[in-house]
């Protein structure tokens, strides 16, 4: 069955809110949610404020005391939700929303910067200049080519855009349906994928794929979604990870890249954060890490998101930013 929608803060308790932000948010960003919902903020801490008034909540952490039915709405300053979910049951029926901004936009262009750098050489010229050594390498086309994208939401389909804007044949991976379609109806292809499979029919995928892109949120169903099986069946892709670390078994990605069925690694995100300088991650072969730069969220990207699901809350509809609490994403 479909999943049903999260219920909606109601009119007149949204306009009792107290708005409470995470001290951490600039001043010009407060300022800014204090235009759009038209009250004064508070600081969001442990200690819950006085009265009963329901709670609308803007930052990156929830503290156990707030974990409440006073709490009506809270909006995420990012854009994964994981370790909100993971401090607590999460207050029925509590909205969740989330802040993407031009999130996909930045990723995208980080994906696709790796991929030319490949196909250029870039990383083998690199060193060639490292040692004054000159040799001429061939260079590679990512048209043509197939890139296999894990997730299919917004930043992955931000990323199939701008790669089959650039010829690359891309297939998309859902692992489910959001809030639909219906048992028996035909899946959606988003725009910027040429196909779409499920999870469970990747095995094939995995073995034509050049790059192996994963956008993936983690959840129960994710934590280590990409195991020795997985691996196995490469044949000498690229492995690109802008989702969450803990969806890596680590170990088996180090396995298949010292025996060739990954060609290369690039970690933006690591099952724990920051690296130790003397993290054994540092020393994985033909591996690059970005320390979760790939697409780091504005102020702007905060304010435009949070406009955007006050408009909708206001107007009785769901945002389209909602957070599904029962998935994790």
């Amino acid at each position: 069955m479909p999943v049903p929608p999260p219920s909606l803060p109601a009119a007149g308790a949204l306009a009792l809110a107290r708005l409470l932000v995470a001290p951490s948010l600039d001043a010009g960003l407060v300022g800014e949610l204090e235009r759009i919902t038209g009250r004064r903020a508070e600081p969001l801490t442990d200690v819950p404020p006085p009265s009963d008034a329901p709670l609308l909540c803007v930052g990156d952490a929830l503290p156990g005391t707030l974990r409440t039915d006073r709490l009506l709405w809270f909006h995420s300053v990012n854009a994964g939700t994981d370790p909100l979910l993971a401090g607590g049951p999460w207050p029925a029926p509590a909205l969740l929303t989330r802040t993407v901004g031009r999130m996909g936009e930045r990723i995208a262009q980080y994906v696709l910067g790796w991929m030319l750098a490949e196909c250029q050489s870039v990383p083998e010229f690199t060193d060639r200049h490292a040692r004054a050594h000159w040799e001429r390498l061939p260079s590679e086309l990512v048209a043509g080519q197939t890139a296999l994208v894990y997730g299919t939401g917004r930043i992955g389909a931000a990323v199939g855009r701008l790669l089959a804007a650039c010829g690359v044949r891309t297939v998309g991976v859902a692992r489910t349906a959001r809030y639909g379609p219906a048992p028996g109806t035909a899946r959606v292809v988003p725009l910027g994928f040429d196909r779409v499979i499920g999870a469970a029919e990747d095995t094939g995928a995995l073995g034509e794929a050049r790059w192996v892109i994963s956008t993936l949120p983690l959840t129960a169903a994710t934590e280590g979604f990409f195991g020795a099986g997985r691996f196995a069946a490469l044949r000498g892709a690229t492995f690109v990870n802008v989702g969450r670390g803990a969806t890596v078994d680590m170990g088996a990605l180090e396995a298949a890249l010292r025996d060739g069925r990954v060609r290369r690694a690039v970690l933006d995100v690591l099952p724990a954060e920051p690296a130790a300088p003397q993290d054994p991650v540092w020393k994985l072969p033909r591996t690059v890490i970005t320390s979760h730069s790939a697409g780091i969220t504005t102020d702007e990207d905060i304010a435009v998101d949070f406009a955007a699901c006050w408009e909708d809350v206001t107007a009785g509809r769901r945002p389209g930013l909602t957070v599904d609490t029962g998935r994790g994403y």
